[in-house]
């Protein structure tokens, strides 16, 4: 029974991993028509192709009485896109990621905000219907201030981009739809392998959410960073990532604490405050880093990845 859960766990990390290599490819050439800059249309196309494991992973804790799986994994999804995932697409990048552009220093610092706003309003253990309405307050008021200007978002996009006919776009939705579909199921695989892994190593659930299903449902932004790292795409790098983080902290568990609050009563708070501390000191070198030269370079990768390890060593013993 255990190593059939770890081959379920296996194959929806898989479906995840697959599906959203399809949802990306579908969705850009989609996307083209709107004529969105790089870093925008990275962010949002991450945006909704990151946070609908989250989101499918988050229904389905509710429907099984565990909204905090849904916290945790979306904590320790955000530390492996400001850690592991930047990192790598540093490492791999050559001459690490370049960031001048004031829209993306912008969107750095709201980064950082975002991702430290969820563990703030949990502070009274409590994720309150009335908390999601500000983490969804703050997602639109961030996408209003990408839109409110022309030039922080548009951008003219070659002939032969743009050269998609109607047959291409009826196969793109249906690639899309259908990788929604493996995208539900491979949620649910996760969600039914986490419950077991919990009971079977006696680990809490908020533990195998923040370090095994946010790892799992990082890989769509992970995977996407370094493939934009190898072709030289700086901004979709960094859009995918931030998109990442800021729809799952704010748009996502908004959408959570309002279908069913998130209650922590019965965690053990010393496994948060880990994954806070480290969310927090993530976040703030990350931003650091972005802010010193307008660039991460390879070093500064490493000791990102120095933080993630550092922080899986410290959760872990704290168990």
């Amino acid at each position: 029974m255990f190593w059939l859960h770890i081959l379920i766990f296996i194959a929806a990390v898989l479906f995840l991993f697959l599906s959203s290599e399809w949802l990306v490819k579908s969705l850009t050439k989609i996307a083209c028509f709107l004529g969105w800059r790089e870093f925008v249309l990275a962010f949002f196309i991450m945006a909704f192709v990151g946070s609908l494991p989250n989101l499918f992973v988050g229904i389905n804790s509710i429907l099984r009485g565990i909204p905090e799986l849904a916290f945790g994994e979306i904590v320790g999804g955000n530390i492996v896109d400001l850690t592991i995932a930047v990192a790598l697409a540093a490492i791999i990048s050559k001459n690490g990621l370049t960031i001048k552009s004031r829209t993306v220093q912008g969107t750095a610092i709201f980064t950082l905000i975002v991702a430290i706003l969820p563990l703030l309003l949990i502070h009274d253990r409590v994720l309150s219907r009335m908390d999601g309405l500000i983490l969804l307050f703050t997602f639109f008021a961030y996408a209003f201030w990408l839109f409110s200007k022309g030039e922080r978002f548009t951008r003219v996009f070659e002939e032969t981009e743009k050269a998609v006919g109607f047959k291409d776009i009826l196969k793109n939705l249906g690639i899309l739809f259908s990788s929604l579909i493996l995208l539900l199921l491979a949620a649910e695989g996760m969600v039914r392998s986490a419950v077991f892994f919990s009971d079977a190593l006696n680990f809490p659930i908020v533990l195998i959410g923040i370090l095994i299903v946010g790892m799992g449902n990082a890989l769509p932004e992970l995977f996407f960073g370094i493939q934009a790292a190898k072709k030289g795409d700086d901004w979709m790098v960094l859009g995918g990532l931030m998109g990442a983080v800021i729809s799952a902290s704010a748009l996502i568990l908004g959408i959570i604490a309002l279908l069913h609050p998130i209650h922590i009563g019965n965690v053990d708070f010393s496994l948060l405050a880990v994954a806070r501390f480290f969310l927090i000191v993530a976040a703030v070198f990350f931003l650091l880093f972005i802010k010193t030269g307008h660039k991460i370079t390879r070093k500064e990768g490493i000791i990102l990845l120095i933080i993630y390890l550092s922080f899986v060593v410290t959760q872990v013993l704290v168990v």
